[in-house]
């Protein structure tokens, strides 16, 4: 049995080699669109769905690059995809989130992520969680 959960997530980089980053909802925090498998979901399933989830984008199975998966926290690992999107995403205005929570105060349903922006390398650690602004500084995209 695993003891720890896996995390699936995809890069998305630009034509200028830019990383999509989503704003968390109620954070200072920005992330890489991912998530928990599903049970029966292979890791590129999983990663496909939290991108069309969390971001609203959607890309061919085929464009998705394996980059492995990666030691995150104690109980947690992150199976990495890349997609090169080139231009296709534009300016971001397109871009939605479809994946909600309830408001810890209002029990509203409440998107998970509120914002989309490109992010060069040297933003990452001041963009993202630690963890995941440091596991992002070692991959090369």
């Amino acid at each position: 049995m695993t003891r720890y959960m896996v995390s699936c997530g995809t890069l998305v980089l630009d034509s200028k080699g830019q990383l999509l980053l989503c704003h968390v909802t109620h954070t200072a925090a920005w992330d890489i669109p991912k998530g928990m498998r599903d049970p029966g979901e292979t890791s590129l399933e999983a990663a496909m769905r939290e991108l069309r989830e969390e971001a609203g984008v959607s890309f061919d199975a085929g464009r998705f690059q394996d980059l492995g998966e990666f030691d995150y926290r104690r109980d947690k690992r992150v199976h990495l995809f890349r997609v090169d999107a080139g231009a296709a995403l534009g300016d971001l205005s397109q871009l939605a989130c479809s994946s909600y929570f309830p408001h810890v105060k209002t029990g509203k349903p409440t998107p998970e992520m509120d914002g989309f922006r490109w992010a060069r390398r040297e933003e990452i650690s001041q963009l993202c969680w630690p963890r995941m602004g440091a596991l992002l500084l070692t991959l090369d995209w």
